[in-house]
C-alpha cells in the first residue's frame, strides 16, 4: 500500500476500500461521513443512495431509495445525519436507520438568482435555495448551509427550520465573496470554515456572519471536517494543472500535513483519525489508515 503524509501525520492507502454485496455497484460517490459507531456511510447518486459500511468496508446496510434527486452533501453529528439533494434545493435530517425527521426548503423550489448552468459565477445572490451544497450542525444548535451551485451564499437556520440570516455575494476576489460554497463545518468555538471552492480559498466567519480570515493556499476546496485533534482535514480538486491533494491544516490556516492525491468529492475524518474519500465519478470510496 501506497503511504502518503509527513511527521505526525502519515498514512497508508488503501483504495477500493469497500466490500460492496455480490452484483452491486457504487454509483458517483458524492460524499461520506461516520458515525458514534464508526460506521460509515456513503452518499451516492444511484438507489440505494445511503450504503452503510463497518471500518473495515464491510457491507451492513442501505436506505432512501427513492428518497433524493440528486444526492450531494452529507454530515453526520451526534447520530444524526445532515443530508442536501442538490437538484431538488432541500435539505434533509435523517436517522442512522434511514427514517426522515425534518426537511428545510420545498422540492423543486430554487430561489431567484438568475443562475441557469450550476458551477457559473451566478448573477446575483437570493435567499434559500438554489443547489445547495451541505447543511452542518454548530454547538449553538443552530444549522449552517452553503448554497452554492446556483447561488452564492451561507443560511444559517434555527435548528427548528427558521432562517435566521444569510450572508455572500458571487464575486472572485472579495472577502464575503463566493464563487461555488462546497462545503462547511462550524468548530467548538462556534466558528465556521467554508470552501469557496472555485476561488481556490477558504473563508472564515464568525457565528453570525461576520467575515474573519482567508485561507488562500488551497486547490479548489471540495470537502471539510473536523478531527479530534481540533484540525482540519480537506480535500482539494486540484486547479490550473496542479494536482489533486489533501492538506490538514490547523486553526490559522497552518498547513500541518499535505500530500497529492486523487481529487475527492466527498471526504471525513473518522474518530480514529483515518481519512474516507468519496472519488465522485471514479465511483469509489478510498481509505487513508492512519500509522499510529
Amino acid at each position: 500500500m501506497a503511504r502518503v503524509g509527513t511527521g505526525d501525520y502519515q498514512y497508508e492507502l488503501i483504495e477500493n476500500w469497500a466490500t460492496l454485496p455480490a452484483g452491486e455497484t457504487f454509483g458517483n460517490t458524492s460524499a461520506v461521513a461516520t458515525d458514534s459507531q464508526n460506521r460509515v456511510y456513503v452518499f451516492q447518486r444511484k438507489n440505494p443512495p445511503i450504503m452503510v459500511f463497518d471500518a473495515d468496508g464491510t457491507f451492513i446496510s442501505s436506505w432512501g431509495n427513492g428518497a433524493f434527486a440528486s444526492p450531494h452533501g452529507i454530515f453526520i453529528e451526534n447520530d444524526i445525519v445532515y443530508l442536501t439533494d442538490r437538484d431538488d434545493s432541500v435539505c434533509l435530517v435523517y436517522t442512522l436507520d434511514g427514517r426522515p425527521t425534518q426537511i428545510i426548503g420545498q422540492r423543486g423550489q430554487h430561489s431567484d438568482t438568475g443562475a441557469e448552468t450550476p458551477g457559473q459565477v451566478v448573477p446575483r445572490s437570493a435567499g434559500p435555495f438554489n443547489y445547495p451544497t451541505e447543511m452542518v450542525p454548530s454547538p449553538s444548535g443552530d444549522l449552517y448551509i452553503s448554497d452554492g451551485y446556483r447561488n452564492a451564499r451561507i443560511h444559517q437556520y434555527t435548528d427548528a427550520g427558521q432562517l435566521i440570516r444569510s450572508w455572500g455575494e458571487p464575486g472572485k476576489t472579495e472577502p464575503n465573496q463566493f464563487h461555488l460554497p462546497h462545503s462547511l463545518v462550524v468548530d467548538d468555538q462556534g466558528i465556521i470554515y467554508l470552501c469557496d471552492r472555485e476561488n481556490n480559498r477558504m473563508q472564515v466567519f464568525s457565528a453570525d456572519g461576520q467575515f474573519l480570515a482567508i485561507w488562500p493556499d488551497l486547490r479548489r476546496p471540495l470537502d471539510i471536517s473536523i478531527g479530534q485533534d481540533g484540525l482540519f482535514y480537506i480535500s482539494e480538486g486540484g486547479v490550473d494543472g496542479l494536482s489533486p491533494r489533501v492538506s490538514i491544516m490547523d486553526k490559522q490556516g497552518n498547513v500541518v500535513a499535505r500530500w497529492d492525491a486523487l481529487s475527492a468529492h466527498g471526504s471525513w475524518v473518522d474518530a480514529e483519525g483515518d481519512l474516507y474519500m468519496a472519488l465522485g465519478v471514479r465511483e469509489r470510496v478510498d481509505k487513508y489508515v492512519r500509522l499510529r
